[in-house]
C-alpha cells in the first residue's frame, strides 16, 4: 500500500501504490494503463481525482500537440497523460504540507509558477519563463499540469499547494471541474480592468469560456453585457446567465453595427474575445470606444490580419491572456460559492473516466450540442445510466 517516506496518508483515504492513467500515443491514440500514483513533494498534496472536464485545449494537445510541450517538444509517444480541468480530494501531504488536510475537496489551477523569475514575482505565473524546461524534474521551474507534465486524464495527481482551491462541500463534482473555467474568464476581465460595474462588455463566442465570461461580468456588475454568437440555443444559455443582449452573426451580418446598436450606438469598454474567429480580432477592435480594452482568450489556429493602424488612431488597448493567472480562479470559485451564478448550466454530458475516448469525441464533435463533457473516476448508478 501507498506509504512513501516523509508524506501524510490517513488510513480513512487508502491510496494503492499504481493507477490507471490514459497515456498518448501517436495524434490522437490514447490508451488506458497503469501508472504509479504520483509522490507529493514539498508543499505539494496528491489529489484523488474525482471529477475532470474536457477543454478545447484539451483537444488541441492531443490531436495536435501544442500548446503541450513535454521534453522540450510535442506529446507524442512520452508516457504523457493530458487533462487539466480537474478538481477532487486531498489524500495525502507532501513533507511540511499544513495548509490543506487530507479529506478537503479542492479544485486545481493548472499553473504553478516558478516563484523566482520576473513573471512570477510580478504574480504572472501563468507568463512564467521557465515554461515548459522542467518536465521530469519539478523542483525548479514551471510546472503545468496536463500540458508541462502529466494531467488529470487519471486517477490520482500530485500538485503543489499553489494550485490548490478548496471548494464548498455543496458543490458538485461536476461544477468545481468549471471553476478554472470561470477563473479564465475572472482573469480576462481583471486584465482589461478589473472594476466592470457600470461598464459595457462583449463577448464574442458562447464556449464555456465566453458564458462563463457572460455570467462573471455580470456578477461584476457590467451593463449592458452583449454576447455574440452563431447557435441560438447556446445564444440563449448567455441569457440565462446574464447576458443583456445577444446577437447571432448567421442572421445579422454586420455584427458590429449590431453591437453598437445594442449599446445605444456607441462603442463598447470591453471585449473579451473567445472565438478564435479568424476576422474576430478586428471585429472586436471595432466593436470598443476610443480607448477601449480587447482581452483575447481563445488559441487562434491560424495567424491573423490585424489592422494595426486601427488600434493606434483609436489608442485601443489589446491583451492577450494565458490561463487563470492572477488567482482569478479563488475570485471566481467565491462567485460561485454565493452562487452569484450557475457554472453548472454549460454542463452537458458525464462519462466515466474508462470511456474517455467517447467523452473526447462529444466534445471535438459537438454530439449532442455538447458544451461541457466532464469524466468521472467513480460514477453514481444515475451518471452510468445517462453515459449509456
Amino acid at each position: 500500500m501507498y506509504a512513501p517516506a516523509g508524506v501524510k496518508t490517513s488510513k480513512d483515504f487508502p491510496v494503492p501504490d499504481t493507477m490507471k492513467a490514459w497515456v498518448l500515443g501517436d495524434p490522437g491514440q490514447l490508451t488506458l494503463k497503469d501508472k504509479p500514483v504520483p509522490v507529493p513533494k514539498k508543499a505539494e498534496v496528491l489529489v484523488r481525482i474525482d471529477a475532470v472536464a474536457i477543454c478545447a485545449t484539451d483537444l488541441d494537445n492531443i490531436y495536435h500537440g501544442p500548446p503541450a510541450l513535454i521534453e522540450g517538444g510535442l506529446p507524442f509517444n512520452k508516457n504523457w497523460t493530458p487533462g487539466h480541468e480537474y478538481m477532487g480530494t486531498v489524500v495525502a501531504l507532501g513533507p511540511g504540507v499544513d495548509e490543506y488536510k487530507i479529506g478537503q475537496r479542492i479544485s486545481v489551477e493548472i499553473h504553478a509558477g516558478c516563484g523566482q523569475c520576473k513573471r512570477c514575482r510580478e504574480g504572472m505565473y501563468t507568463s512564467c519563463h521557465n515554461y515548459g524546461l522542467n518536465y521530469g524534474d519539478v523542483d525548479k521551474g514551471h510546472r503545468a499540469n496536463g500540458f508541462t507534465t502529466d494531467g488529470g486524464f487519471c486517477e490520482y495527481q500530485v500538485n503543489n499547494i499553489n494550485t490548490l482551491v478548496a471548494i464548498s462541500d455543496e458543490m458538485s463534482d461536476e461544477e468545481g471541474t468549471l471553476v478554472v473555467t470561470a477563473g479564465t474568464a475572472m482573469y480576462g476581465l481583471t486584465e482589461v480592468g478589473g472594476l466592470v460595474a457600470g461598464e459595457s462588455v462583449v463577448v464574442t463566442g458562447p464556449g464555456p469560456i465566453g458564458l462563463m465570461a457572460v455570467a462573471v461580468a455580470k456578477a461584476l456588475g457590467a451593463q449592458p453585457v452583449i454576447l455574440t454568437g452563431t447557435r441560438d440555443n447556446r445564444l440563449q444559455l448567455g441569457l440565462e446567465l446574464g447576458a443583456d443582449h445577444v446577437v447571432n452573426i448567421r442572421k445579422d451580418a454586420n455584427v458590429v453595427a449590431a453591437v453598437r446598436k445594442a449599446n445605444g450606438g456607441k462603442g463598447v469598454d470591453y471585449v473579451i474575445e473567445c472565438s478564435a474567429a479568424p476576422n474576430a480580432v478586428n471585429e472586436a477592435l471595432k466593436m470598443v470606444n476610443r480607448g477601449g480594452k480587447v482581452c483575447l482568450a481563445a488559441f487562434p489556429h491560424d495567424p491573423a490580419l490585424v489592422d494595426i493602424a486601427h488600434i493606434v488612431r483609436n489608442n485601443i488597448y489589446l491583451y492577450g491572456i494565458r490561463g487563470e493567472g492572477k488567482s482569478a480562479t479563488h475570485r471566481a470559485e467565491a462567485f460561485m460559492r454565493q452562487k452569484r451564478f450557475d457554472a453548472t448550466k454549460i454542463h452537458t454530458h458525464t462519462f466515466p473516466l474508462a470511456d474517455l475516448p467517447t467523452a473526447l469525441r462529444y466534445a471535438k464533435d459537438r454530439v449532442d450540442d455538447a458544451i461541457k463533457v466532464v469524466v468521472k473516476a467513480k460514477m453514481d448508478a444515475a451518471h452510468k445510466q445517462a453515459a449509456e
